[in-house]
């Protein structure tokens, strides 16, 4: 079964932070064969306190999606994610339709 991130997060307070995430995020991607938001069908954002963004990364499998999370690159870049915004993050298996 794919393994996914699902990421909660709010606005967005810091955009440098956010680039520098995204350019970091880019080869540990491409390296655990990630993709975000996979699914054809919108997300629909129903009850959220702070949430305004919600994003979906899938994986080949849980197994790869906890090891990018554990990964050192990953962690480094992290720390860039949570100086962009506040999120919630959930791993965990399953198919998307």
């Amino acid at each position: 079964m794919k393994g996914y991130w699902l990421i909660l997060g709010t606005e967005i307070a810091d955009q440098a932070a956010q680039k520098d995430y995204n350019r970091l995020w880019a080869p540990i991607a491409e390296k655990y064969q990630a993709r975000l938001n996979p699914t054809t069908v919108p997300l629909l954002l129903k009850e959220a306190r702070n949430t305004s963004r919600v994003i979906i990364a899938e994986f080949p499998s849980y197994e790869m999606a906890k090891a990018c999370y554990e990964d050192s690159a990953y962690q480094e870049a992290r720390q860039f994610a949570l100086r962009a915004s506040k999120r919630d993050l959930l791993i965990f298996e399953g198919e998307m339709a």
